[in-house]
């Protein structure tokens, strides 16, 4: 697993301070203003002075970036967090520690894939499999997904009759 995960990608400048705006790659903008460090690509120290959402964006002042030049030169500069900062509650996961995992039948044993995706309708996040020919979208939620095993690679799924016809 990875101890660094993305979490954000700094898309612009926010006012003539030094602040940037970033494009939270995380559950929601106010996720990420919680952290007081996150971490460059070298996985160097950032330290954020202040943020705040701003609709679906966030407005960060980083330490050291007083100037809408110095802010500019970070544009597409992604963000990173240490997946020790945050404690996850059971049954929740990292979503770049989903991605990649054998999807298999609870049932019979069928491997239908690898998950590839992981996107949110509001009502829930939704899991897409595919096996390299054709995909297919799973609920994450019971009583479709059975055990979510990170270790193994695997997650074991409850396919209803007819989703796959």
């Amino acid at each position: 697993m990875k101890q660094f995960l993305e979490i954000g990608q700094i898309v612009g400048v926010h006012a003539l301070k030094g602040e940037v705006r970033v494009d939270p790659w995380c559950d929601s903008p106010e996720f990420l203003c919680e952290f007081d460090e996150l971490y460059d690509a070298k996985h160097n120290v950032v330290r954020i002075l202040s943020s705040r959402p701003q609709k679906n964006i966030v407005i960060m002042k980083i330490e050291g970036v007083d100037t809408p030049e110095a802010a500019s030169a970070l544009r597409g500069k992604v963000l990173y967090m240490d997946r020790d900062d945050v404690e996850l509650e059971k049954g929740t996961y990292f979503v770049q520690d989903l991605l990649g995992l054998t999807v298999e039948d609870a049932d019979n044993g069928t491997v239908y894939g690898k998950l590839t995706d992981v996107t949110n309708n509001g009502a829930g996040d939704i899991y897409t499999v595919s096996d390299g020919k054709k995909s297919f979208l799973i609920p994450a939620a019971d009583p479709f997904i059975e055990k979510t095993d990170i270790e193994g690679g695997k997650l074991f799924v409850h396919i209803p009759d007819g989703l796959l016809d």
